[in-house]
């Protein structure tokens, strides 16, 4: 029998070195570090030991579109073990606007995966749909097709969770359409979490949704008109909302870097979820890729665009990077910022390991805070699955 893996650095929030003992995938005891090196250890006092980050908004990574009926277990592999190089140890795929045959496709084909690779269950635990019941207009509506989305309706989402085999956990949808408070309240019912995003809606709207269940603004400061009232606008409102936590994309793209520090000022940072809304071009070279049924050219910059405009088109983003760019952007220490990547999510969405304890799945992420920031090893259930040096 294999001897346990000791995993050591320093724990957060208090910073104190800790050696964690892990047997068959879970932590058995986290002790004071023994200040002696110790080869056989994974880890330095100096390092900063995480859970592994949860990325609830994932499109696609490393050049894989999850938004396909012919996703297949080696793909989402591929996008994994890349993700195991950022921090993030499991994920929600994000299922966006398209045609309903489409949508149900490509939720079937993760499903199929999770069932089919001990792999990708542990990765995917749940699924995020992000439409079609989004608002309609340009601006709220984002890349998402115009075609394609449609008012909120039970039985279309009972047909896609079918589809899903019941793995839908998150869904973003527009609150003024007709049919979405009802919605929000039946969802909620069946324990999934809602959040509003691609919204125009109105104050009251907001709160009806809220009152209705909502959690979460998705991706707040985006999916919005370019041109809104200075004061009284569902972004305004959604950052005076308590009741909503706010996922935010801080790749400096989506957000500028003094919108991030409002957002996490006006909100508190006990209330913001770090996701990438990363796309096929995360983790991977500029290009042209495909989200679906869109295309999008990712440039040198980093930046995600519809072909020939300035819109938005998902994200290359990367966790890590998140992280370093809220850090600079907010002035957070990096042991309050690895919390928004992944405490906070896990207590959103109800998943387990939200802290690193006894009993907890043994899922860590040891950072090296630089500058640059860098992920030095990725532990999960137990396995070493990736190693800097």
């Amino acid at each position: 029998m294999s001897p346990p893996l000791v995993v050591r650095g320093r724990l957060q929030p208090h910073g104190d070195p800790v050696d964690v003992i892990i047997e068959s995938g879970r932590i058995r005891e986290t002790r004071p570090a023994n200040p002696r090196p110790d080869a056989s250890v994974l880890g330095d006092e100096g390092w900063l030991l995480s859970a592994g980050f949860l990325d609830l908004q994932v499109n696609g990574f490393a050049g894989v579109d999850f938004n396909r009926p012919d996703l297949t277990v080696e793909e989402l592999r591929r996008a994994i073990a890349a993700m195991w190089r950022t921090g993030v140890t499991a994920f929600f795929p994000t299922v966006i606007t398209a045609p309903i045959r489409e949508m149900l496709g490509a939720l079937k084909a993760i499903a199929r995966a999770r069932e089919a690779d001990a792999v990708v269950r542990r990765a995917t635990p749940a699924i995020h749909l992000e439409g079609p019941f989004l608002a309609p207009e340009d601006g709220p509506r984002g890349a998402h097709p115009a075609a394609h989305v449609l008012d909120p309706d039970w039985d279309v989402f009972q047909r896609l969770q079918e589809a899903a085999g019941g793995l839908i956990r998150l869904v973003t949808l527009a609150p003024e359409r007709p049919g979405a408070i009802g919605l929000i309240a039946q969802l909620r019912q069946a324990r999934i979490v809602v959040g509003i995003g691609h919204t125009a809606a109105t104050e009251t709207e907001i709160d009806e949704a809220v009152q209705a269940g909502a959690q979460l603004s998705t991706h707040l400061g985006n999916g919005a008109h370019a041109m809104l009232p200075r004061h009284r606008n569902y972004i305004q409102k959604q950052l005076a909302t308590d009741a909503l936590m706010a996922s935010i994309i801080v790749d400096g793209h989506h957000l500028p870097e003094f919108m991030v520090k409002n957002i996490v000022r006006c909100k508190g940072a006990d209330r913001i979820v770090l996701v990438t809304d990363a796309m096929a071009a995360a983790a991977a070279p500029p290009g042209r890729y495909r989200l679906g049924e869109v295309v999008a050219d990712a440039g040198p910059d980093g930046c995600v665009r519809l072909p020939g405009t300035p819109y938005l088109a998902g994200s290359a983003l990367t966790m890590d990077c998140a992280i370093a760019n809220t850090m600079r952007y907010t002035g957070l220490a990096l042991g309050d910022a690895v919390r928004l990547a992944g405490c906070q999510p896990r207590q959103l969405v109800g998943e387990a390991g939200e802290e690193v304890a006894p009993g907890q799945p043994a899922d860590l992420v040891l950072l090296r805070e630089g500058p640059p920031l860098a992920v030095e090893a990725t532990v999960v259930q137990g396995e070493v699955v990736y190693r800097r040096t």
